[in-house]
């Protein structure tokens, strides 16, 4: 069995937590591969000299039955881009702070493993969005997880989105930006503009508007079978696109569409994390003096 790994780079601290994981997986005879990054980084970082399997590319992955995911919710978003089309699932150990995604704490690492190996765990299906431009910004990387962001750059003058459903006109948002959000990224960039907690397992998508000008426009539930699109204009003539923590500047002749992605992304939900425990967790819902 073989295993691929993919870690979060500027935390010296990660080197203590690899060298447990890959010790445990070694004691089980696992193949280990490392993302390239990752492995530079750890072999800048520590006096050890590490010698692993490394992946370069999407096909290098192609063998990989499970793929681990050391760090935060980022460098889950990142392991997603690895990983696209082949499904392989993915387990997000939280290294980080927050970990809405990468949800099982490295104190558990050791029992994670076993579950792993035991087949004891089950898969999260979580819908990704595509972005469809004429000139193919973010090459074969056009999918996110969480969610698509629209945003000004380089003023402080609001922008306007024209938005469309289907070909039928919606909105024209005046505003800092537009989110275009999955149920995944509904706990992310949206929810801290006012959109609402959605379900993993639900089939939408979330248009949220960032600081929009007309208070009365608020966020909007649509089906995941939509196609939503945009026309951007404003007194700047450069825009920035952003794909989860991935962003490109564009001008105001860009014609871009969102809608679902035909693959999706498979995330490993072991026994006594679910997404209603981290809500409580991460959100504190509920957490109340009187309590």
């Amino acid at each position: 069995m073989q295993i691929a790994i993919n870690g979060r780079t500027g935390d010296p601290d990660i080197v203590q937590y690899f060298l447990y994981v890959t010790a445990k997986l070694q004691e089980n005879n696992i193949q280990i591969i490392v993302s390239r990054n990752f492995m530079n980084y750890l072999n800048e970082v520590s006096d050890l000299s590490f010698d692993f399997q490394v992946y370069d590319s999407r096909n290098e992955l192609s063998h990989a039955k499970f793929v681990i995911s050391m760090g935060g919710d980022g460098t889950l978003l990142e392991t997603v881009t690895h990983v696209g089309s082949l499904m392989i699932p993915i387990l997000g150990v939280n290294t980080g702070r927050l970990g809405f995604l990468a949800s099982t704490p490295k104190e558990n690492i050791d029992n994670a493993i076993q579950m792993l190996l035991h087949n004891q765990y089950s898969t999260e299906k979580r819908s990704l969005l595509h972005l469809e431009t004429p000139n193919g910004i973010f090459g074969d990387q056009r999918f996110a997880l969480n969610e698509i962001a629209i945003t000004k750059k380089d003023t402080s003058s609001m922008i306007v989105v024209h938005t469309f459903i289907d070909g039928e006109y919606l909105n024209s948002y005046w505003s800092d930006g537009l989110i275009v959000a999955t149920p995944t990224g509904s706990t992310g960039y949206s929810l801290s503009c006012g959109g609402p907690v959605v379900m993993p397992e639900s089939r939408n998508f979330i248009i949220t508007p960032i600081s929009p000008h007309n208070l009365n426009v608020r966020p909007l539930v649509v089906s995941d079978n939509s196609v939503i699109s945009f026309e951007i204009e404003g007194r700047a003539k450069n825009f920035l696109v952003s794909l989860d923590s991935r962003s490109f500047t564009v001008d105001d002749s860009i014609e871009m569409a969102v809608r679902r992605e035909s693959f999706h992304c498979n995330l490993i939900k072991l026994e006594g994390i679910n997404f209603l425990n981290t809500l409580r967790q991460k959100l504190n819902w509920g957490l109340d003096l009187r309590n």
